[in-house]
């Protein structure tokens, strides 16, 4: 059995074996997600990389591969390297709760478009309707319509990530991701698991998770490739 400490040192890789094995794409001992869902893929052996991303990317454009510090080997005549973003990943340390002000409310199916289109709106690029479907939303309303949102993203028996952190451009600066954020870490500590996130090192968003109770515990780097 892997301890939690194994499972957070390859995310992608454990919530594909556990709550997300329904959206498991293997080739060649490399994994990934149902692109309906996620373009993430992981690994352990880098030699087999290569073959699995040209099997992966038959059915997908565009993708990543998510490693703490292993270096994807690729087909280069198949493949590029996009860009690499280099990310980190926060777990709850001790959880500092913030009075929750606003309505906050669960998703239901009926709102997947307004995700996707707030999403993409502020963080275009990776998103797919289906990521819906790897675990809960809540969100905030103004003026009736959706304006702010976090969702839950890679999940084991553990851990729980909380992801889709973004409020729309015209109701920023009004403390509504922070209250999302608290709220959404205080459902997953409901359920007995561990809430986490990832971001890109340098984020301003990570002050606000570390007043959350966030701590900074290692590197995860997201390597985008795209076919030639």
């Amino acid at each position: 059995m892997k301890t939690l400490e194994e499972k957070l040192k390859n995310p992608v890789w454990y919530s594909l074996n556990e709550t997300h094995n329904t959206f498991l794409i293997e080739f060649d001992g490399v994994q990934f997600y149902n692109p309906e869902t996620s373009i993430f893929g992981a690994f352990f052996d880098e030699t087999k990389t290569a073959n699995a991303m040209n099997e992966y990317s038959k059915i997908v454009d565009r993708f990543f591969m998510v490693s703490e510090n292993q270096v994807p080997i690729i087909d280069d005549t198949n493949l590029i390297l996009e860009k690499k973003i280099n990310g980190c990943q926060m777990v709850l340390d001790r959880f500092n709760e913030i009075d929750i002000t606003e309505n906050i409310v669960l998703l239901t199916e009926e709102y997947i478009d307004e995700i996707y289109d707030l999403i993409w709106l502020v963080m275009p690029g990776f998103y797919k309707k289906g990521g819906y479907y790897m675990g809960k939303y809540y969100g905030i309303f103004k003026d009736d319509k959706l304006v702010s949102i976090t969702g839950q993203r890679m999940q084991t028996d553990n851990f729980i990530e909380i992801s889709g952190v973004v409020t729309h451009p015209d109701y920023t600066k009004k403390g509504l991701a922070k209250q999302l954020v608290s709220y959404t870490t205080n459902e997953i500590l409901k359920e007995k698991k561990l809430p986490i996130l990832h971001t890109t090192k340098g984020n301003p968003a990570i002050r606000l998770y570390e007043k959350i109770g966030y701590k900074l515990t290692r590197d995860m780097n997201w390597w985008l490739y795209s076919k030639k």
